[in-house]
C-alpha cells in the first residue's frame, strides 16, 4: 500500500566554493532523516514538520547563492512507493546503536557517578534523536526499545542499588502531629528520590528529624521510618515515586512548587514528562556525590540548598522565570 500523504523532494544546487554552506546544509538534512536520492536530491515523508524544515534548507541555500527546488511527490506504484520506504530502513543504525550500548554496559562498572550520568545523558539525546528519523519503525525498533529499557534499568541499578519497585494501593492521608522528631532511614548512597526525600522530610514534614543511612534495607531499626525502598513506610506507590507518596501522605500536593519539584524527581527516577531543571540537578547532584564520596550527611546538606533553590525558583509565576 502506498504512503497516503506521499513524499516531499528537495533538489538543491549549491555553488562549489561554499563549503562551508554545502556542510551545513548537508549535516541539517542528515538530522532530518533525509534520504538521498542523488547528490542534492532530498527525500521526506510529506507532512507540514517536514515540508518546512526543507523550507528552511531550501531558503538557506538561496542565501548561499545556490538554487533550490521544493515539491511534493507521489509515487507511481505500490513497488515504487515501497522503494522509496526502503530509504528509510533504519535496521542498520539500530544495530550500530545496539553494539554502542553493549560497550556502555561494559565500562559501567568503572565510571563514576558524575561519568554515569553523562553517559546515560548522551546515549538518551542518540537514542531519541534515532527514534524522531525513523519514520517507519518495524522489528530492529521494537527490539532496539526493548535492549533501551534494559539498558536504563542497569544504568540506575549503578547509580542507585536497591530501587524500589512499584507497589499497587492508595495513599492514605497522615497527621503531620504524629510524624515529628522521628528517625527516618533509607539506602546509603543518596541519588535523587532519597535526596529530595530527605529535604522534604526536614524542610515540611518533620524539621528535627534525624536521618540513618543503610548499608541494606535489612538494616533499618524497626524504630525507623524507612523510606525509598521496598517494605518502607514511604515507597513507590502506583505511579508515584517516593517524593510523590511522601507529598500525598502529608496533604503536600497543593504546593504547585513542591509538585513541580515532584514532577522532576520522577522524570529522574523513573522516566515521564521533561522538566527544564533536571538535568542541571542531575548533574549538580552527580558531582556532589562524587566530590563527597560516601558522606551523605554532607551531601544532603549541600543539595537542600540546590532543592531550597529550586523550590524557590518553582513559586515563581512561569511568565517571571
Amino acid at each position: 500500500m502506498k504512503t497516503e500523504a506521499g513524499w516531499v523532494l528537495l533538489v538543491l544546487s549549491l555553488p562549489t566554493a561554499s563549503a562551508t554552506g554545502r556542510m551545513r546544509i548537508w549535516r541539517a538534512l542528515k538530522a532530518l532523516g533525509c534520504a538521498a536520492l542523488r547528490d542534492g536530491a532530498y527525500l521526506l515523508p510529506a507532512g507540514s514538520p517536514h515540508l518546512q524544515a526543507l523550507r528552511e534548507q531550501a531558503d538557506d541555500c538561496i542565501r548561499e547563492g545556490g538554487a533550490a527546488w521544493l515539491m511534493a511527490v507521489q509515487a507511481a506504484s505500490d513497488d515504487e512507493d515501497q522503494g522509496f520506504r526502503a530509504l528509510f530502513d533504519r535496521g542498520a543504525e539500530w544495530a550500530e546503536m545496539r553494539r554502542q550500548w553493549q560497550d556502555a554496559l561494559r565500562a559501567l562498572p568503572k565510571l563514576s557517578a558524575a561519568e554515569t550520568g553523562r553517559l546515560q545523558r548522551r546515549l538518551t539525546r542518540e537514542y531519541e534523536a534515532l527514534r524522531a528519523i525513523d519514520f517507519f519503525p518495524g522489528d530492529s525498533a521494537a527490539e532496539a526499545e526493548v535492549a533501551w529499557l534494559d539498558l536504563l534499568r542497569r544504568i540506575q541499578a549503578v547509580l542507585s542499588p536497591d530501587e524500589p519497585q512499584e507497589a499497587p494501593g492508595h495513599v492514605p492521608r497522615l497527621e503531620l502531629a504524629r510524624y515529628q522528631g522521628r528517625t527516618w532511614a533509607t539506602r546509603r548512597h543518596l541519588w535523587v528520590d532519597r535526596v529530595a526525600s530527605a529535604w522534604l522530610i526536614r524542610r515540611f514534614i518533620d524539621p528535627k528529624a534525624r536521618f540513618k543511612w543503610l548499608a541494606t534495607p535489612a538494616d533499618c531499626p524497626k524504630s525507623a521510618l524507612g523510606f525509598d525502598f521496598d517494605g518502607a513506610a514511604f515507597t513507590h506507590v502506583g505511579e508515584r515515586v517516593t517524593f510523590e507518596t511522601l507529598l500525598a501522605s502529608f496533604g503536600l500536593e497543593e504546593d504547585a512548587a513542591l509538585a513541580r519539584l515532584g514532577a522532576m524527581v520522577h522524570q529522574l527516577d523513573v522516566g515521564g514528562d521533561p522538566v527544564a531543571e533536571a538535568q542541571g540537578f542531575e548533574s549538580i547532584l552527580a558531582g556532589a556525590r562524587e566530590r563527597h564520596g560516601g558522606d551523605d550527611d554532607t551531601l544532603l546538606a549541600e543539595i537542600s540548598l540546590v532543592l531550597d533553590s529550586l523550590y524557590a525558583h518553582f513559586q515563581r509565576p512561569a511568565a517571571a522565570r
